[in-house]
Order: structure tokens, then sequence, then C-alpha cells
């Protein structure tokens, strides 16, 4: 029984993923409501959500050839930033990242709903709006700290990438999100290699989230074009507002 909820909602977080983001809210509380540790629970759901990205990734690889020598600029930040979340995920003792989850939910959960707007923002802006600051140095500080909170906890981790991109590089979404998916992917695999070797995995657990997690990520790219991804994402974000609504009362009572 246990493995049809982690697996149904595996299948949930990739499928919401593909049509408005911000599965691993549902993924997440999931695996909590299961009765596993909290920090484990993380790291597991992280590297069962990579190949996710990976997919993503192959999904636009004509886009991906004409950034490579900016990935390459940048993915050292962003790799070093996932290895120091990771890290600090593992140092974290249950009870202290039991305490963060209703505000890292909540944080993820306000991410989703500005996803259109910083879309919006981004297609709108005109060159002029990148700062020298940025581009000289800010942004890649940006990246960092978002690639440590990646590392820490991820969900939500897209929509802040996606934002510094779009100030650092005056490009369409479709080069930035090859961009972003790339970096999404390596600090996720940084983290995961570190989770690794840190005995926390469940790994059975990892195997079913990733085989539900593809398949919902395909089922929900092929019926994309036909849903309201506005109307679903602002569902997700009811979801999360809910769930941290949730762990918040508990926190208190």
């Amino acid at each position: 029984m246990d493995e049809f909820i982690i697996f149904f909602a595996a299948f949930a977080g990739g499928f919401i993923n593909a049509v408005a983001g911000g599965g691993t809210l549902v993924s997440f509380p999931a695996l909590l409501a299961l009765g596993i540790p909290p920090v484990t629970a993380n790291i597991t759901n992280t590297l069962a959500l990579c190949p996710g990205y990976f997919g993503g990734i192959f999904a636009q690889r004509k886009e991906f050839k004409f950034q490579k020598k900016r990935l390459l600029r940048i993915l050292p930040v962003c790799v070093v930033g996932g290895f120091i979340g990771g890290f600090l995920l593992i140092h974290s003792d249950e009870q202290s990242f039991r305490e963060l989850i209703p505000y890292l939910i909540l944080l993820a959960t306000v991410l989703v709903a500005v996803q259109v707007p910083v879309k919006r923002w981004l297609q709108a802006k005109e060159s002029n709006v990148r700062s020298a600051f940025l581009v000289t140095g800010g942004g890649f500080l940006l990246l960092f700290f978002s690639s440590v909170y990646g590392g820490y906890f991820g969900a939500g981790v897209s929509v802040i990438v996606i934002a510094v991109l779009g100030l650092l590089f005056d490009d369409s979404l479709a080069s930035l999100n090859v961009l972003k998916l790339a970096i999404s992917f390596s600090v996720n695999m940084t983290a995961a290699l570190f989770f690794i070797f840190s005995g926390s995995i469940e790994w059975l657990i990892v195997l079913i989230m990733s085989i539900g997690s593809v398949i919902g990520g395909v089922a929900g790219g092929s019926i994309v074009e036909k849903l309201n991804p506005d109307m679903f994402r602002w569902i997700i974000v009811g979801f999360g507002l809910v769930i941290s609504g949730y762990y918040f009362m508990g926190a208190i009572f």
C-alpha cells in the first residue's frame, strides 16, 4: 500500500512539474505522511527527481548546444552552492529540519505563485534592466545562494534560477529554460552524490519515485496543451498553503 502511495505521489509530482511546476509540494509531504524522517524524505525526494531534469535537457538539446559556453562559466558556482546546500542538509538534525518544514514549503508555494509574473517580466524587460552589478558579479552571487537553497531543499528553485538568468543574459525564455534545467540538474546531482555516501537514502523509494515521476512527466507533457496551466498552478498554490498551514499548526501545538 505504501509503495502505491509513493508511486502515485511521484507520478503526481512529475505530472505537476510538466504542467505548471511545484511537484515537490506533493511528493515531499507524501513521504512525511508515511512516517519517513524529514531529512531522509528530502534527500530521497531530491535524488528521485533528478531523472526528470535530464529528460528536459535532452528534449531541448538543440538549445543546449548554444549555451555550453555560458554553462561552463556559471556551473562551478552552482555546483559549489549545491554541495554546500547538501552539506548543510546532511548535518541538520531531524528536529531542526522539521521546524523549518512549514517555512520551506511556504517559500516554495510563494515561488510557484510568482512563476508566471516572473516569466512575464522576463519577456517584457529591456536589456538595460540588467545593471553592471548583476552582470559583473551580483548575478553569480544570487545563483550561488539559489544553488545552496536548491541543494538544501530545492522546491521552487527553478523560479529563482530563471529570474537570475534573465538578469544576467538577454536571451529568450527557451534558451534560458535549458540553462535553468542544466543548473537545476547539476545542483540536484551534486547534492545527490553527496547524499549517496550519507547512508540516508531509501533506495527502493527512490526507484519507485523515479519511475512514477518519469511516467507522470510524460503524461503531463503529452496533455499540457489541453489543460489550463494557470488554474492548475493556483490549485498547487492552494495545496501548498494548506500543507504549510498544517505544519505551522503542528509546530504551534
